[in-house]
């Protein structure tokens, strides 16, 4: 009875293994291309950059002159002063005005031109964290991707160490039932058995809710049923065309998106400090006026025609210069001094912004090429472990049916095996994962580059 509960247990972890005849693959790859598109935060940032490209255009407009149209059409019952006449006709009247009038800044203390510039560093700015956060949705996938394929496998070497400890079980009881072995080695291989099918019960645990959470990030349908596929990259050569620290370095301080973003907020804010200036100097501009009017009275013969008066006699032009110069009075120079204070103050803060930004990048870069050597090292490490320790558990195993060795012993040779199969395991997805750790620390971490 107890044989046939074992069996079924180990059916049930069976089919709960990953079918991959059953259920959808989901591919790094893919996982990237449906976090890039339903990345909430990365749609964000894409809407402001349209904003902010607006608001550079409407300030590149702004340096070009204002053009405008104005017309009137009335009519007046009662007393009306025809300006044409020089007197007041009471009666019906009808007027029509029109004017075009044109309005050009010649100077201003640069102000126009220093907002445009502003807002035009605030857009790479704008593009430059666009790009970055790209990079951190990619970021953030690879590593729950990482963590999901990475707890697959620890369920695989679960249920692996619980089918040979199953098998094991099964031997030692017929060596019991033959008075081979003593029962207190049946018990004691129950145990261990039982802590194995805990061990992988566990795992499956773990990688259900790391494989909700990866749903949860990509914005998927948590009732679709996947499994994830290992990358088809070369984990022997991964890190071959790493390049030096410095270079790296200069590579990120040319590509990292939340640095150059930092750089050009910083010249954004340097730009609008002096448009704040320009608001407390002259201003010089320009005017033409370009006008003409028609009126009518009823019952009045001696009205002239509409083209006489429009075309000809009612035609106006004027034109000239206006100067505007800011001295003292209410509160709107005072303003515009704690406006320029304010934005100088601005201008401060994002230069210490720049520097936080340069020195994160060198910190990123030292720290993931430093990880990638070791992990280098720890992943040749770990290959050297698991096959030592596959040999030492293979002849523990052998000495224990011939009853040479201790069941202690036998479970410490398999308890390493399992251990050296789990460091492998991490060492290797870690490795295969750290090049996309250190293009994101550079900044250099494209979605096309993953195929």
């Amino acid at each position: 009875m107890k044989r046939a509960v074992v069996v079924l247990v180990t059916l049930g972890f069976l089919t709960s293994l990953p079918s991959y005849a059953q259920k959808k693959i989901l591919t790094f790859n893919d996982a990237v291309k449906i976090a890039m598109k339903n990345s909430y935060l990365l749609n964000q940032q894409k809407n402001n950059l349209e904003l902010a490209q607006m608001q550079r255009t409407q300030s590149i407009v702004g340096l070009g002159p204002t053009l405008s149209a104005n017309g009137t059409a009335q009519q007046t019952n009662g007393n009306f002063f025809n300006t044409n006449e020089g007197r007041v006709i009471n009666g019906v009247t009808d007027r029509i005005s029109g004017s075009i009038n044109a309005n050009i800044t010649l100077f201003n203390g640069l102000s126009q031109v220093n907002t445009a510039r502003s807002y035009i560093s605030a857009l790479e700015a704008q593009s430059y964290y666009v790009n970055r956060t790209a990079q951190d949705v990619i970021n953030s996938i690879s590593a729950q991707y990482l963590t999901v394929l990475l707890d697959a496998e620890l369920l695989k070497i679960a249920l692996e160490n619980f089918n040979v400890l199953q098998k094991q079980l099964e031997q030692v009881k017929a060596q019991v039932d033959l008075g081979a072995k003593s029962p207190v080695d049946q018990y004691n291989q129950e145990s261990q058995t039982k802590a194995a099918e805990i061990k992988a019960l566990q795992a499956e645990i773990t990688l259900i809710n790391d494989k909700g959470l990866l749903t949860q990030i990509l914005l998927m349908d948590p009732t679709e049923e996947f499994d994830v596929a290992k990358p088809a990259w070369d984990v022997n050569t991964t890190g071959d065309d790493v390049a030096e620290l410095n270079a790296l370095i200069d590579i990120g301080l040319k590509s990292r998106g939340d640095y150059l973003r930092a750089k050009k907020n910083e010249e954004a804010a340097k730009y609008a400090t002096k448009a704040a200036w320009a608001s407390m100097t002259p201003t010089i501009s320009a005017f033409a006026n370009l006008g003409s009017g028609y009126n009518n009275s009823h019952g009045d013969a001696s009205t002239r025609p509409f083209s006489t008066q429009f075309k000809t006699d009612n035609l106006y032009k004027n034109y000239g210069v206006q100067i505007y110069i800011p001295i003292l009075g209410g509160s709107q120079i005072f303003q515009n001094r704690t406006r320029h204070f304010q934005q100088k103050m601005t201008y401060r803060n994002s230069q210490q912004l720049t520097k936080n930004a340069e020195v994160q990048v060198k910190t990123d870069v030292l720290r993931n090429y430093q990880n990638f050597k070791l992990y280098r090292k720890t992943f040749v490490a770990s290959i050297e472990q698991e096959k030592a320790a596959e040999i030492a558990f293979g002849y523990e195993k052998e000495r224990y049916e011939l009853g040479v060795t201790n069941f202690v012993d036998f479970i410490t040779a398999n308890k390493n095996y399992v251990q050296a199969q789990t460091d492998k395991a991490q060492s290797e997805f870690r490795l295969l994962f750290q090049k996309v750790l250190m293009d994101y620390a550079t900044g250099t971490l494209k979605p096309e580059d993953l195929e």
